[in-house]
Order: C-alpha cells, then sequence, then structure tokens
C-alpha cells in the first residue's frame, strides 16, 4: 500500500474529480481513496480508467479503497454494498474495503464484520480494515472476529496526535492511515507548521505529510488543483528532524473536525 495516496472527501461527482484523479496517476500516485457516502464513485472510476489509459499502467500497479456506509450495515447487506461501490468504480476488485465508522451498536459493528470477513474469504477484496475506531471498539471487535482490520483510517494531524490509540494500533500490528490530515487547510496557517516550512524550505502542507510519513502513518491528502497535487506527493526528497516532529506533536489539542467515533452514528 503507497504510504501517500489521493484522498477524495468532499470532491463531487463532476468533471473536476475525474480530471484530479487522473492528473494524480499521471502524476506519479497510485493509491486512491473514496467512500460511497462521497457520492463520487463514478467519477473516480472513470479518472482511473483514464489515468490508467494514458499512463499505460495496469489495474495492478494501483491500490484503490472505498468504504462500506453505516446504512448498509449488517452482515447480509456487505456484499451487495460492495457489488455498489464496484459497479460504480468500473473495477473488478478493492484493494481495500473499510467499515466507514463503528457506529453505536456493538453487535451490529462485529455483524458487519463478519461480512467483511465473508467478502474477504470469498476473494472478492484483497485487505480488509476499518475506519474511525477507537480503541474501545478495537478491543470489542478482537475479541469476537477471526480476520483483524489491516487498518485503522483515522483523524490524524498536528491539532490530533492519537498517541495511545498510535501506541495501541503499533501493538496490534494494525496499520494508521490518516484522512484530512491537512484539517482542510485549517492546520496550514498553524504558525509552528510555517516556521517550520521555512525552515526545510517546503510548503506547510508537505510539512504536513512528511510529518505523517515519519510517524508510519499512511496519509491521503485532498486536492483537485493539480499543482498541488504534484506537490502533495513531493515529499521524499526530505525529512524533518526529531526537534521538528516534537514541535508539530507539541501542538496536540486533541481538537477534531470530524465527529466523535464515539458517538456517531451516520446522522
Amino acid at each position: 500500500m503507497p504510504i501517500v495516496g489521493l484522498g477524495t472527501f468532499r470532491v463531487e461527482n463532476n468533471d473536476d474529480c475525474k480530471a484530479s484523479v487522473k492528473h494524480a496517476i499521471e502524476s506519479g500516485y497510485r493509491h486512491i481513496d473514496t467512500a460511497m457516502i462521497y457520492e463520487n464513485e463514478d467519477k473516480v472510476g472513470e479518472g482511473i480508467a483514464e489515468g490508467l489509459a494514458s499512463t499505460g499502467l495496469k489495474r495492478s500497479d494501483l491500490f484503490i479503497t472505498s468504504k462500506l456506509w453505516l446504512a448498509d450495515y449488517g452482515r447480509n447487506n456487505v456484499a451487495a454494498a460492495y457489488e455498489t461501490s464496484l459497479n460504480k468504480l468500473k473495477l473488478e476488485y478493492l484493494d481495500l474495503y473499510l467499515m466507514h465508522w463503528p457506529g453505536t451498536d456493538e453487535a451490529l459493528m462485529i455483524d458487519t464484520w463478519q461480512g467483511m470477513e465473508d467478502l474477504y474469504k470469498d476473494d472478492k477484496v484483497k485487505n480488509i480494515g476499518v475506519s474511525n475506531f477507537n480503541i474501545e471498539h478495537l478491543e470489542a471487535l478482537l475479541a469476537q472476529v477471526s480476520i483483524k482490520p489491516v487498518i485503522n483510517q483515522v483523524e490524524f494531524h498536528p491539532y490530533l496526535v492519537q498517541a495511545s490509540l498510535r501506541r495501541y494500533l503499533e501493538v496490534q500490528n494494525i496499520h494508521m492511515e490518516s484522512w484530512s490530515p491537512l484539517m482542510n487547510a485549517q492546520i496550514l496557517d498553524d504558525d509552528t507548521v510555517k516556521a517550520i516550512a521555512q525552515e526545510v524550505n517546503k510548503s506547510p502542507a508537505q510539512v504536513i505529510i512528511r510529518w505523517n510519513i515519519e510517524h508510519g502513518v499512511v496519509v491521503i491528502p485532498k486536492s483537485v488543483t493539480p499543482s498541488r497535487i504534484e506537490e502533495n506527493l513531493n515529499i521524499f526528497d526530505f525529512s524533518l528532524s526529531e526537534d521538528h516532529i516534537e514541535k508539530l506533536d507539541n501542538l496536540d489539542e486533541n481538537r477534531r473536525i470530524g465527529p466523535d467515533p464515539a458517538a456517531f452514528n451516520g446522522h
């Protein structure tokens, strides 16, 4: 799984979406993330097809993720929801399929995960994981299931460093992935971020993406601007010092821009 991918959260299902996915593939991205609830799988799929056509890459060169929404939870609903996403994306399989939120019904969460396991055991999907799961959700899940999620995609940025969750995932050998790593651009105005960006002669966004990588976190910054898409991938020619990382970690305010996973049930 490439450590940097293109996120498509809050990207409209239009030709800008298609063009951004195509441009990302042409610029070197091999990892694209979408979800049923983003309502853009059609255009993401068109962008993937056009990107493959223009680069000569094969489907197997890409890593594509989508997510199961809460309305489709329940073991018996998972396969149909997965097929719907595949049909919209015009793909034969996904590299990763995630439960988008734990929800507030533990029994339903576990039942749904068993449906995810069914997909995996039937060789319909390459990997299965979760998104927005706290430690207590994972503890409840792992006590009941046979297949461990490979990844937990969560909110993670310098204002929400999730230290205990990161340690837990490391011990469990579950990878961590961050959505909206740039906090919808809010974090880019932070004085500490800007100062470090000046020191390393990179943009604030590149500093934050690199900070994710230094923590071993898979990161999926979103952009539909061609120059930004390129900039966000151009983060492998520098590193942050321990001092830089510590300064960014110390910005933690336990501040979320998304819902609280303990309470969110889709409404």
